[in-house]
């Protein structure tokens, strides 16, 4: 399984001379943030950012602090205020940010990397968890020659939501944290799940389907930028299966459509000191319905102003 994980991420420039494996991206990184970081140690997360993992460092009794993102990922200059505030670690998606939909450029990564380089001790954490149907090539900061570094992925998005399955290639340090402290804990992952993620891995016809599925979530994405923007509401996502749509009020805009019959999620369960804004999950949202989504929101917004000023 080794040789299949280098073959996998070997091609986007990965180094991986030393790999691991874990029960999912949110197990990898609560292990290595609990054995790198001490409680009141700070981390650096995206602001908007995903709600579990934000969860997930308060959980571990970290302080978050916040990097402003933007459509291509961190913003250099707020990860170096962060840097500057004393974050022994950093936490990022290089591609279908969750829930902003940004994806790094080569610019943008080589600018990210500059600044990181600056605190070589800081452990940089990249969570590439929508890899093989992100719908964007990898511009990933582990190909920055950084001295403390982790790449990891997972199946869950595109193999099967039960499929715990995490692997990782990371800097010897890191490994050996990590893997000791595994053995102290689970002990290894389930070499039955192994086999099954590998035989999918290397099926022709899953990777066919997963091929059309990122082509799909493509397309419905663009079709609910479009029609938002054909009602005069900017949005955000370039990778992804979430666009990001700025509010003055949050509240009344998940219950205006929730009026309409569309559940979409209130942003302030991913901010930290971010505007407001609702997220959109358009995995299953035809282009079709993405007319009447976006003609609803567009009436929503207009009551929301009407009744809320905003």
């Amino acid at each position: 399984m080794e040789d299949a994980v280098r073959d996998w991420l070997r091609p986007d420039g990965v180094p991986t001379e030393h790999v691991t494996f874990a029960h999912g991206a949110l197990d990898l990184i609560g292990r290595l943030l609990s054995v790198e970081l001490r409680p009141g140690d700070a981390v650096a997360m995206e602001d908007p950012g995903y709600h579990h993992l934000l969860d997930l460092v308060t959980a571990l009794g970290l302080r978050t602090v916040p990097v402003a993102v933007d459509d291509q990922g961190m913003r250099p200059e707020a990860l170096r205020d962060a840097l500057r505030a004393g974050v022994r670690a950093v936490v990022c998606s290089p591609r279908a940010q969750n829930p902003y939909g940004g994806r790094f450029s080569a610019e943008r990564r080589d600018a990210l990397v500059a600044v990181l380089q600056e605190e070589p001790d800081v452990l940089v954490v990249e969570n590439d968890h929508a890899s093989a149907v992100a719908d964007a090539p990898l511009h990933a900061l582990a190909a920055g020659g950084l001295a403390r570094w982790v790449h990891v992925r997972t199946v869950s998005k595109f193999l099967g939501t039960d499929l715990r399955w995490a692997a990782a290639a990371c800097d010897p340090v890191s490994l050996a944290r990590h893997d000791g402290r595994m053995l102290l804990t689970s002990g290894w992952v389930s070499h039955l799940l192994q086999e099954t993620v590998y035989g999918l891995m290397t099926d022709d016809d899953t990777r066919a389907l997963v091929a059309r599925a990122q082509d799909t979530y493509a397309l419905r994405r663009n079709a609910l930028r479009h029609q938002l923007a054909e009602q005069g509401i900017p949005s955000h996502s370039v990778s992804g299966m979430n666009v990001w749509v700025p509010v003055r009020d949050e509240s009344a805009v998940v219950n205006g459509l929730r009026s309409y019959g569309w559940w979409v999620a209130a942003g302030a369960r991913f901010r930290l000191a971010s505007a407001p804004g609702v997220r959109i999950s358009v995995a299953e949202l035809e282009p079709s319905d993405a007319v009447r989504l976006a003609s609803d929101f567009a009436v929503v917004l207009g009551e929301s102003e009407a009744t809320y000023g905003g």
